[in-house]
């Protein structure tokens, strides 16, 4: 138990400073911070500790007391190895050795198509690495407007367009060069397709439709599709009129599209990272120790929801610019970086919620 006198550091926030009162009662101590001010925290957010770096919000050395023989300990540095992360297997489906790739462009203000921006994406929607050139222009006149290297399964934004600018992007050329690392595969043609999008679509509603890869509405291209609707107008000038028309008396209806249902999303799971949450005591647990244990529940809930695209999680972290508040958001923009994130209902969690969607 925390009382009058003790060190803490704050758990949710940077900082911490002395204890000068405790309300028993409502669990809340007031602490005064290095410039004097009087801080009021509950104290499950606190912990113990000596003099705090009010930079780093760790404890620092204090160098008025020797260690004792027994405190001094001699690294083994003789068995210590460098780490080495092996990178993350790409997950393949059967459906991903078919070559798909699409441009989906999303208004910024969907109530205002008149005069809103727009942003495109790429994705790709195969079991291939692709390296993308995405060019606009006409007759001898071609921009580079965007060019990388894309993962299987992923998306990746490509521009932003203003209203301006969508006349030049009437006519595109999206390059694509598929393959795969270190590994045998199928090599799949060199894919380099030109675009023609009439502008109007961009100033209607209903050219935007829900689909399987964004929660949004979105305006989808297959790249594809579009080469191939290329490649057999190539064709038709190379057939001969009675061939036409023998075509066009031969045709049969074509199969109606595989149509994919979109899961029901359920509703909002809530996850209270808050240390005294997710164990009964913390007696004997390190800073380093507790932070670990909350980010291990972090990751449990992310790798049980996986697979449900469209779920929402919110995850109760804290007020303030804390230590596990930081580390949520580093490793959502590196090991989980194909979610979207973003703080939690002010109404309902204050500044101390992050809500992530899976995707």
């Amino acid at each position: 138990m925390i009382k009058k006198g003790d060190t803490v550091r704050f758990l949710n926030a940077v900082g911490g400073g002395v204890v000068v009162r405790v309300d028993e009662t409502k669990k809340m101590l007031y602490v005064e911070d290095a410039d004097g001010f009087e801080i009021p925290v509950f104290e499950r957010e606190c912990v113990m500790v000596g003099v705090v770096n009010e930079k780093t919000n760790f404890p620092v050395k204090d160098f008025k007391t020797k260690p004792t023989e027994t405190q001094i300990t001699k690294p083994e540095t003789q068995n210590l190895k460098p780490e080495t992360k092996t990178p993350e297997p790409i997950l393949e489906t059967p459906e991903g050795e078919t070559l798909k790739a699409l441009l989906a462009f999303f208004p910024i203000d969907i109530k205002q198509l008149q005069t809103t921006s727009y942003e495109c994406y790429l994705v790709n929607d195969s079991n291939y690495f692709l390296y993308y050139n995405v060019i606009n222009g006409e007759n001898d006149s071609w921009k580079s407007v965007a060019n990388g290297l894309i993962e299987p399964n992923m998306q990746e934004l490509l521009a932003e367009i203003s209203k301006e600018q969508l006349s030049a992007w009437e006519r595109i050329r999206v390059q694509l060069i598929p393959f795969k690392h270190a590994k045998n595969y199928t090599p799949q043609a060199v894919i380099d397709a030109s675009l023609k999008i009439n502008a109007v679509k961009f100033y209607k509603l209903h050219s935007f439709t829900e689909n399987d890869y964004f929660d949004e509405p979105a305006m989808m291209i297959d790249i594809c599709s579009e080469k191939e609707k290329e490649a057999e107008i190539q064709k038709m000038t190379e057939i001969s009129p009675e061939e036409i028309k023998q075509a066009m008396f031969s045709k049969e209806e074509s199969g109606r599209p595989r149509i994919i249902k979109r899961p029901q999303i359920a509703e909002t799971i809530e996850i209270d990272l808050h240390i005294n949450e997710l164990l009964d005591t913390t007696a004997g647990l390190s800073n380093a120790a507790m932070l670990q244990c909350q980010l291990d529940k972090f990751h449990e809930v992310l790798n049980e929801n996986k697979n449900r695209k469209g779920q929402k999680i919110v995850f109760i972290h804290g007020k303030g610019e804390g230590v596990l508040r930081k580390e949520i958001e580093k490793l959502l923009k590196t090991q989980y970086k194909t979610y979207y994130f973003q703080d939690a209902s002010f109404r309902e969690y204050g500044f101390g919620a992050t809500m992530v969607t899976i995707r």
